[in-house]
C-alpha cells in the first residue's frame, strides 16, 4: 500500500552505477549475482575475413568489455588480440592485395551508431582514422585489385546515403560516385573494376540493382519491372556476363538466380526450395556456390555446381549459419554457426576433403551444456484464416524439462520487425530455462521474415496492431496447454519487440504478470518524427507515414502512450541514452505515464549506450536486474 501511495505522488528511488542511471530498481542480491555468475562469462566469436598468405582467420570475440578482433592460426588455435577499444569493433576487411598489410573496420562511440573507417597495419599493429568522426560511413567494399575500396556515407545531408570510393589514403582520396535521394550501397565490384553492382534499398519488401560504370559514370538499372522485388545477396560471375542474385520477383520466397546481362534473362537456381535464400557466396573460380536457406526458421548450408546445377546439403546442427567466405585459394568455406546448445563460433568446410574444422572454442563459464534445452518448433492457430482454414503462427518453444509443470511462461518478442526469432545459443534463455524453470516462447508473428512477401507484408500500415492479437491467440494456446501455467506469464522484448510488449501489455494486462521493454517504440508519430534523418523514410515504409493526417490519427490511436493507462502490471524499461533508432524519449514518455496507473516501473538508463546493450557490465547489470524482476513479479 505504501508503495502505491509513493507511486502515486511521484516517488522514485533513484540512485547511479557508473554509467547507469537506475529508478526503483533493488539492489540485486549477492546471491542472485552469483547464481548468474557462470552464465555471464560465456563468449561467442564472429568469423570476419581470411588472413594472406595462410596466417588464418581474422575473428570478433570479447575478453574486455566489448568485441574486438583477433586472429587465429589454425583450427583450435590461439586467439591474438589485435585491437583494444571500449566500444566494439565491427567489420574487419583484409586487403586482397596481400602485399599491402592493411584491413579496414569500423566503430561508433557510446553507441551512437555513427561509424568511422579505420585502417589497421597487420604489421605494424598500428591504426588510424580515414573519416571525419562526424558522419555515419557503411558498407565497406574492397576492389578486387585491393588498390581501393567503396562504401556509403550520409555526410551530404545526413539523411541519404551516397556511395564512394576512396583508398588507404583517407578523406583526400574519397570520392563521391553516386549522390541520389535514398539509401544506396555497393554490392559487388565487377571482376575487371570497372563496374560497381549497387543496391537501392527501400524497405524489406522493396530494393533494385543498378549497375554503376566507373569510367562513364552511367547509371543503369538491373533488370527494370513495374513490380515491387525485393533482392539479397549478389555476385558477379568471373567472366563478368552475369550476375548472381536473390530475389523474389518469381515467389512469394527468395531464390538464388542467374541474370545473363546479354539476354536479360533469369534462371532460377533453388526452385525446389519453398523458402528464402538468406545468403550465399561464390567460390573464386567459379565453380562453386555455397548458400543457406531458412527453413521455417532452420538454417540449412548447401553447394551447388554452377555448371551441373548438381546440389549437396551439408549436414551441421540445428541453429543459425552466417558469415560465409571463401578462401581466396578457394579450397575452404569459412562460416559462423550458433545453435541453443553452442554459442556462436568459427568454423570452415575443406571442400576437398569433405571435412568439418572449427576454429574457436569459445568459453561457457564451466556450465554443464548438455543441460541445455532445444526448443520445439510449434505453430499455433491465430485469429484470421488461409484459404479457408485457420492462420498458423510459428514460435520455438523452449521447455525446462528440468522442473515440475505447470510452467510459467516468457514469451520473447524479436525486433525488426523484419526479423525473425531462430533457435540460437542464448546464456539469459538457458539460465531462464535451467535455473528459474521458466517455459520461453518465441513467436514469430505476422510481419516476420523468412516466411514469404506475404506474410512480411500482414502487418504493414493500418494493419499493425494484428501482429499484437497474435500475441492474444498464444495467451489462448498457452491456456489449453496443461504443462504451462496461464495464470503466470511475462512478455519481453526489444526494439519493435519493445513495442510489441507495450502494446501487449494494453491489450491483455489482465491475462499478463509484467512486460520488459528494451529499447521499445511507445508512440509512432514521436519515433517517426525523433528517429535518426536517414531513418525516416525506411521506417514509413514499414509503420506509415506519419505527416499524412489520417495516418497520423491511426498510429497514434493505437500507440502504447495513448493507451498507457490500460497498463495495470509491473513493468521494467530499459534504454541506451545514446540510441539514434530509437530515442530516449520513447522510454522516458511510457515511464512516466505507467507510473501515473500507480503501477511499479522499473527504470535502467545507460549513458554509453545505443540500440542495445554492447558493454559486458552494461549487460550484466540489465540481465541480473531482468531476472530480480522476474523473480518478483512472474515467479511469486
Amino acid at each position: 500500500m505504501l508503495l502505491l501511495v509513493l507511486q502515486l505522488f511521484g516517488y522514485v528511488d533513484h540512485y547511479r552505477k557508473e554509467n547507469l542511471i537506475i529508478e526503483n530498481i533493488p539492489p540485486i542480491p549477492h546471491e542472485l549475482i552469483q547464481r548468474f555468475e557462470t552464465y555471464q562469462h560465456v563468449r561467442a566469436a564472429s568469423f570476419r575475413d581470411w588472413l594472406p598468405d595462410d596466417q588464418g582467420v581474422l575473428i570478433a570475440t570479447r575478453f574486455g568489455e566489448s568485441y574486438q578482433l583477433h586472429t587465429v592460426e589454425n583450427p583450435k588455435g590461439m586467439r591474438r588480440q589485435l585491437t583494444f577499444f571500449t566500444e566494439p569493433v565491427l567489420g574487419g576487411l583484409v586487403c586482397p592485395d596481400f602485399r599491402t598489410p592493411y584491413l579496414l573496420f569500423s566503430k561508433d562511440s557510446a553507441g551512437d551508431e555513427r561509424y568511422q573507417i579505420f585502417k589497421f597495419n597487420l604489421t605494424t599493429g598500428e591504426y588510424q582514422l580515414l573519416t571525419d568522426g562526424k558522419s555515419r560511413y557503411g558498407a565497406l567494399l574492397w576492389s578486387n585489385r585491393g588498390d581501393k575500396f567503396s562504401f556509403s556515407t550520409n555526410m551530404r545531408n545526413k539523411r541519404d546515403f551516397d556511395v564512394y570510393v576512396g583508398t588507404l589514403e583517407g578523406e583526400k582520396s574519397f570520392k563521391p560516385m553516386l549522390q541520389e535521394e535514398g539509401y544506396w550501397y555497393a554490392v559487388d565490384w565487377s571482376p575487371d573494376d570497372r563496374l560497381l553492382l549497387i543496391k537501392l534499398f527501400i524497405s524489406a519488401s522493396e530494393s533494385y540493382y543498378y549497375i554503376f560504370n566507373l569510367i562513364t559514370n552511367d547509371l543503369t538499372e538491373l533488370n527494370p519491372v513495374d513490380e515491387k522485388v525485393a533482392y539479397g545477396s549478389a555476385r558477379w560471375i568471373k567472366d563478368g556476363t552475369g550476375i548472381y542474385v536473390v530475389s523474389d520477383q518469381f515467389s512469394d520466397f527468395k531464390q538464388l538466380l542467374f541474370y545473363d546481362l546479354s539476354s536479360e534473362q533469369f534462371d532460377v537456381l533453388t526452385d525446389h526450395i519453398y523458402w528464402n535464400i538468406e545468403d550465399f557466396e561464390l567460390s573464386p573460380s567459379g565453380d562453386t556456390i555455397a548458400f543457406v536457406s531458412n527453413e521455417d526458421g532452420i538454417n540449412k548450408l548447401y553447394f551447388i555446381d554452377t555448371h551441373s546445377k548438381t546440389l549437396n546439403q551439408v549436414r551441421l546442427p540445428l541453429g543459425l549459419i552466417y558469415n560465409l567466405k571463401f578462401k581466396p585459394d578457394g579450397e575452404q568455406l569459412a562460416f559462423v554457426i550458433s545453435t541453443p546448445k553452442v554459442q556462436s563460433d568459427v568454423y570452415s568446410i575443406h571442400l576437398n576433403k569433405n571435412t568439418l574444422l572449427r576454429w574457436t572454442y569459445s568459453e561457457v563459464g564451466g556450465i554443464d551444456t548438455s543441460t541445455f534445452v532445444l526448443p520445439q518448433l510449434i505453430h499455433y492457430e491465430t485469429f484470421d484464416s488461409v484459404d479457408s482454414q485457420p492462420r498458423l503462427i510459428p514460435a520455438f518453444y523452449y521447455k525446462p524439462d528440468r522442473f515440475k509443470p505447470p510452467y510459467p511462461i516468457l514469451i520473447d518478442c524479436h525486433g525488426g520487425p523484419e526479423s525473425q526469432a531462430v533457435p540460437i545459443f542464448s546464456s539469459l534463455t538457458q539460465y531462464y530455462l535451467n535455473e528459474m524453470g521458466i517455459a520461453v516462447i518465441e513467436p514469430n508473428v505476422r510481419g516476420s521474415s523468412g516466411y514469404g512477401k506475404q506474410y512480411l507484408a500482414l502487418d504493414n500500415g493500418y494493419n499493425r496492431e494484428d501482429a499484437v492479437y497474435d500475441i492474444g491467440t498464444l495467451l489462448d494456446w498457452i491456456a489449453e496447454q496443461p504443462e504451462l501455467d496461464s495464470k503466470r506469464i511475462a512478455i519481453t522484448g526489444g526494439s519493435y519487440g519493445g513495442y510489441m510488449v507495450l502494446a501487449s501489455m494494453v491489450h491483455y494486462s489482465d491475462r499478463l504478470r509484467c512486460g520488459i521493454d528494451m529499447w521499445g517504440i511507445s508512440n509512432f508519430v514521436t519515433f517517426l518524427e525523433n528517429t535518426g534523418a536517414y531513418r525516416q523514410d525506411l521506417r514509413r515504409e514499414e509503420y506509415g507515414d506519419e505527416q499524412d493526417p489520417d495516418m497520423r490519427e491511426f498510429l497514434n490511436g493505437i500507440s502504447p502512450l495513448t493507451n498507457a493507462h490500460k497498463i495495470t502490471k509491473p513493468m521494467f524499461i530499459i534504454q541506451g541514452l545514446n540510441d539514434p533508432r530509437v530515442p530516449v524519449s520513447e522510454a522516458e514518455q511510457i515511464v512516466q505515464a505507467v507510473r501515473k496507473n500507480g503501477v511499479d516501473v522499473w527504470y535502467l538508463l545507460a549513458e554509453d549506450e545505443g540500440h542495445g546493450f554492447a558493454k559486458k557490465s552494461n549487460r550484466d547489470f540489465y540481465r541480473q536486474a531482468v531476472i530480480l524482476f522476474l523473480e518478483k513479479y512472474l515467479l511469486k
